[in-house]
């Protein structure tokens, strides 16, 4: 464990005792990314888990498959030490106060992996429960695939409520048993995870880059070269910085580059990233922490006719691009079987 109390604590598997779990029943609610490579980890870790569907679920044959149990969700709940609800974010609020809260026993825990429920209200967990989260920081195919190689992802955990005094020692289990504390894990809370995770996937992992890389896109194309071209230039090769940026750091990162692209990126990065652009981040951010944003997301979400075709339509001209480079150009790296 880090000893620098001037920060946050960091955690490595000196920290975590997985035999904790191995005593105790845990449940896994849900079987789709985070739900799926969790529980599979936890069974090569040698911790036995039920996964909590709701009935006729088109989970339930994968569960089988894999050789796990399926049950309800409510004798999911009823029946384990630990549940970790791993539903979307936009249905937790909902199978809570429907389902679980009625079937927590006391001194019992609750798990997240992402603070959004907590964070902005959805879930009011009792008092007489520990409160845990345990964040992986990536996707569950990329949590897989890692704990498949020896490795794992880095995560972050916060106890939200200790009734037992054992919290922070199951969430820390826990984080062993997915593979984590092979990484290490830095402690926070659900509040500041969820905050800044939000801002992280508008800002910069999910819209910063596709908008960005969108854009450059489409002024190339408009300057008339090439739509293969530009996705090469534009989408293609992000993968290799931001691999070397994640392997050593955005300073060492640039040790990658040529001189040309280093003195381009240093000059002409700040054009880009300037006063405007950063007003318009404080305001997304704003917007993540007054609550506008999960209002509006899960307004949106709870609409019957809600489609992602609305924000995003098929078939554009990136998409377009991609294809045709992925089909001549065989840069894929070889996937893991999950």
């Amino acid at each position: 464990m880090n000893e620098d109390m001037s920060g946050p604590r960091f955690f490595d598997e000196a920290d975590g005792n997985v035999d904790l779990l191995r005593s105790r029943k845990i449940a896994i609610l849900g079987y789709g990314n985070q739900g799926r490579a969790q529980a599979l980890n936890l069974r090569d870790s040698g911790i036995a888990v039920t996964i909590g569907l709701r009935k006729n679920s088109p989970s339930i044959q994968q569960v089988r498959k894999d050789g796990l149990k399926p049950d309800g969700l409510a004798e999911a709940v009823r029946f384990s030490d630990l549940v970790m609800i791993l539903v979307p974010d936009e249905v937790q609020g909902v199978l809570f106060r429907d389902v679980i809260r009625a079937e927590l026993q006391p001194e019992t825990a609750i798990g997240f992996s992402h603070g959004f429920a907590l964070r902005f209200g959805r879930v009011s967990p009792p008092t007489d429960v520990d409160v845990v989260l345990v964040a992986p920081k990536g996707p569950g195919s990329a949590l897989r695939s890692n704990y498949l190689r020896g490795g794992g992802l880095p995560a972050l955990v916060a106890v939200e409520n200790d009734a037992t005094g054992d919290a922070l020692a199951v969430a820390l289990a826990y984080a062993g048993g997915i593979g984590c504390l092979r990484c290490g894990v830095m402690e926070t809370s659900a509040a500041m995870e969820a905050e800044a995770d939000l801002f992280g996937e508008q800002s910069v992992l999910c819209g910063g880059i596709s908008a960005l890389a969108e854009a450059a896109f489409e002024t190339l194309v408009d300057a008339g070269y090439p739509p293969e071209l530009a996705y090469i230039e534009c989408v293609q090769e992000i993968k290799a910085m931001v691999d070397r940026m994640f392997e050593l750091g955005p300073e060492e990162m640039w040790e990658g580059a040529s001189g040309t692209a280093r003195y381009g990126g240093l000059t002409r990065g700040p054009v880009l990233i300037a006063s405007e652009f950063r007003a318009r981040l404080r305001s997304i951010l704003e917007d993540i922490r007054s609550g506008r944003f999960a209002d509006e997301w899960l307004e949106r979400a709870g609409r019957k006719d809600f489609r992602w075709e609305e924000l995003r339509p098929r078939g554009r001209p990136i998409d377009r691009a991609g294809r045709s480079v992925r089909n001549q150009l065989k840069w894929r790296s070889p996937e893991v079987d999950l």
